[in-house]
């Protein structure tokens, strides 16, 4: 049994030039002390458990797609469910997906469609892809950690130079489409260090670190500003920390090269590049930008050391009045086709197959029956998830929905369960670990009773 104590979480405060002190103890330690990036260092370090070096990546499709339209067609149902798209055979006997996926059918032998996710509790937000809890269950005190949370803390860092626990998550402007979790209950150590926020291209100059921009990390003179006005609180709080050896990790992540070199695509191989399609920096209306490289650039960002990385993509709500379910779903399906088929062939291609996890999915499906505006409504009794890597035994399905597609009549499947393989894949112990939140009461990793998906282990 592996037995860790969460982190308290600090109280809410804000200094006059808008920093909040929470902000402060998440990053100002840079300047000198606080739950801060050192401490966030320190933090990972001494939680280090294993020195294997497996990573999920975290794909989040905002607004919730279309599971019909997507990978799970009904052909033989009216054509007021089964849509404008055909099914496409896959190199898998039996198994098919919309017309608009041919790189992905050609190698389905790669792929795990999920078609039977059933436990979506209807909210519009990355809440549930993010932690795998629905968001009105029962909360410890400091709340749920993010998947990639409990990853960071079990492992902790593969090296000084890159967060175990990163995202590339555009802020939208529906903003629970752009939040990939928090610490929780684990504390701030263990929160992703987001690398973008609304410029729809990564770059070390606009990364942020725990919702503070290096822009302003670099500015010492205001760190020290805040942190005299912040010192005679922590004095007196017993939070104050020493610089040290983990100060200097701290500054790893902003000065060295191995963050930096992960986010410049140019040192990519352009003709591996190429094969992921043209990104456009075009936020979709509320949502995120189609940055398709940045499915690369999850890759890189595992190849540095990176164990955890959760991405948003494009924008897939169209069920209004303007009628662009399947319009949008030309545009968006052969970008994401491309991308995902790259991604997948790429692992492969560099013998991460097995050490890598894929998961691709939104907040909850859309419904069968196509509304008056041509387009299909919010659908949380069934959605898809596209599962890859992971050494998971792929070419096969997962679930089977109804002949309409309206809910689950083979093995539903539960967003913890998802959970639960991915976490099984990069070796953490589901039954044998603990950790207790900041009231001292034992949470899991999973519900009990929650079991990986036998199929793909």
């Amino acid at each position: 049994m592996l037995t860790i104590l969460g982190k308290p979480t600090a109280k809410n405060g804000t200094f006059c030039d808008g920093v909040s002190r929470r902000s402060f103890l998440k990053i100002g330690g840079m300047a000198l002390g606080g739950i801060s990036l050192p401490g966030a260092m320190r933090a990972e370090a001494d939680s280090q458990t294993g020195s294997n070096h497996k990573a999920i990546i975290n794909i989040y499709l905002p607004g919730g797609p279309s599971h019909i339209d997507l990978w799970d067609p009904k052909p033989d149902a009216p054509k007021e469910i089964r849509g404008e798209f055909a099914p496409i055979k896959t190199n898998v006997p039996g198994v098919e997906i919309c017309e608009l996926f041919p790189r992905m059918a050609s190698m389905m032998d790669k792929f795990i469609p999920v078609r039977t996710i059933s436990d979506a509790d209807g909210r519009h937000d990355a809440y549930q892809c993010m932690t795998g809890r629905t968001f009105g269950s029962r909360q410890p005190p400091g709340g749920w950690p993010a998947a990639g949370a409990f990853v960071s803390k079990l492992q902790g860092p593969v090296n000084s130079a890159v967060p175990a626990h990163v995202a590339l998550m555009y802020k939208t402007g529906n903003g629970t489409w752009g939040e990939p979790g928090t610490g929780g209950f684990l504390g701030v150590p263990y929160a992703p260090f987001n690398l973008v926020g609304r410029k729809a291209r990564s770059s070390p100059d606009n990364m942020i670190l725990q919702g503070i921009t290096l822009e302003r990390l670099r500015d010492r003179v205001k760190l020290q500003k805040a942190f005299d006005s912040f010192r005679r609180d922590a004095d007196t709080s017993g939070l104050m920390e020493s610089m040290d050896v983990y100060s200097q990790q701290a500054m790893n992540i902003l000065t060295t090269s191995k963050l930096a070199d992960a986010l410049d695509l140019s040192k990519e191989d352009p003709q591996i590049l190429a094969r992921y399609g043209e990104s456009s920096e075009k936020f979709q209306r509320d949502g995120a930008p189609p940055m398709i490289e940045n499915f690369c650039m999850a890759r890189r960002l595992v190849e540095a050391g990176a164990r955890f990385v959760s991405l948003n993509y494009s924008r897939w709500d169209w069920h209004g009045p303007d009628g662009m379910n399947f319009p949008k779903s030309r545009e968006e399906f052969p970008r994401l086709d491309q991308g995902l088929a790259a991604l997948v062939t790429d692992l492969h291609e560099r013998g991460l197959d097995k050490d890598v996890s894929v998961v691709v999915w939104g907040e909850f499906g859309r419904t069968p029956k196509i509304n008056k505006n041509n387009s299909r409504d919010h659908w949380p009794r069934v959605s898809c998830a596209m599962l890859a890597g992971g050494g998971m035994n792929a070419g096969q399905v997962i679930g089977r929905t109804n002949r309409k597609g309206e809910y689950a009549e083979d093995r539903p499947v539960k967003f913890q369960e998802v959970f639960a393989t991915l976490y099984q894949n990069v070796g953490l112990d589901l039954n044998g670990t603990r950790i207790f939140d900041t009231a001292g009461t034992p949470q899991y990793l999973v519900d009990q009773g929650i079991e990986p998906i036998h199929e793909l282990i």
